[in-house]
């Protein structure tokens, strides 16, 4: 009789867990809107946007769910940064260059006229106290960023009509953001704050000269080589191209510890592999436009080159006196540059020269 109460009792219990397993996993299951600021399945960013929330999906064992949504299905691409934070959508994927009309200082998360490379800005957000500053920065918006992705050194742009001097661009409308952007506006150029999915249909229509996108592994699905052939480098404007992505803060504090981890590295293997995967698309892009599609690449003018550095400091200087958190981003950052430049030219430059190519 006692066996049988004890077997009773026991099977009991394991009948109660059986019944409560799936309602406490049901309860540790989320469904996430991911917005995003690319036209479905860019490459480049578009790509990284999904492979996030696959990783993300996969290493949580389905406990995150994310469905992801190109720039315009639930918010324009340039809104990214508010349907986050705003509660709109749970995580966002993005550059934070688009929001330096909010914030001055986002500008340097994405990349900065004349700065650091790709290697170099992932050394300092990740070893060099970038990541603290990046995460107050956007802490009074709502959200906690991530590296998400690179597209690596970008290119200087694409004109419909050659450059011969800095007196060629003046007058021009291009397609231009973040703090570049400034500098092409300095330089006589008026910038344009094209969306990505209409830089063409604008080329086409005339309602700009130009434009400035990304790289080649990325500007050649946007078909921009049918209306203006010349590609000009180097990218002065952007020679870094950090993607982020955004977490609501909300979501992002109620999440557990090791569920923060799974998307904490979900981020930061897409930050890896997409500038390895960008640097091979780059690479053999560049030759199919060049040899399949007649692009005429070209290097920018010497004097259009040095006017736009010598802007590029005045620019990035009157971001520095914008705030005080923006001073103290720029001094971060403008210390790093100069601390990792001298080995930059010792070891990068110097091998690329001593090899010769």
């Amino acid at each position: 009789m006692t066996t049988r109460r004890k077997f009773i009792a026991t099977a009991g219990v394991g009948i109660a867990g059986t019944l409560a397993a799936p309602a406490i996993a049901r309860a540790q299951r989320v469904k996430w809107r991911m917005v995003t600021s690319w036209p479905k399945r860019l490459p480049g960013p578009g790509l990284s946007a999904e492979r996030i929330a696959e990783r993300i999906r996969t290493l949580s064992g389905g406990r995150i769910d994310i469905t992801v949504y190109a720039a315009g299905e639930v918010v324009p691409a340039f809104e990214v940064l508010g349907a986050v934070g705003n509660g709109v959508a749970d995580i966002g994927h993005t550059a934070s260059f688009y929001w330096q009309g909010k914030m001055p200082a986002a500008a340097f998360f994405t990349t900065v006229p004349f700065g650091l490379t790709p290697a170099e800005h992932v050394a300092w957000i990740d070893a060099g106290g970038g990541q603290a500053l990046w995460d107050e920065l956007y802490a009074s918006f709502g959200v906690k960023p991530f590296m998400g992705g690179n597209t690596g050194v970008c290119m200087g742009g694409w004109f419909r009509r050659e450059l011969k001097s800095l007196a060629d661009l003046r007058g021009l409308k291009l397609r231009s953001l973040g703090l570049g952007g400034e500098v092409y506006r300095r330089l006589g150029a008026t910038p344009q704050t094209t969306p990505p999915a209409e830089i063409l249909s604008s080329l086409q229509s005339g309602v700009i000269d130009g434009a400035e996108f990304v790289g080649p592994g990325t500007d050649i699905a946007l078909g921009l080589y049918r209306v203006a052939p010349f590609y000009y480098y180097p990218g002065f404007n952007k020679p870094n191209g950090t993607g982020e992505c955004i977490v609501a803060l909300k979501v992002w504090d109620a999440l557990a510890d090791d569920l923060k981890a799974i998307v904490a590295h979900a981020c930061a293997t897409e930050a890896n592999y997409a500038l390895a995967e960008m640097e091979r698309l780059n690479a053999q892009a560049l030759v199919s436009l060049t040899q399949e599609h007649g692009v005429k690449l070209t290097a920018f003018p010497d004097d259009l080159v040095a006017a736009a550095r010598q802007q590029a400091a005045d620019v990035v200087g009157d971001i520095a006196a914008r705030s005080e958190i923006s001073g103290r981003v720029h001094a971060s950052y403008a210390a790093f540059r100069e601390s990792s430049a001298p080995w930059s030219r010792i070891s990068i430059e110097a091998v690329l020269r001593a090899r010769g190519a």
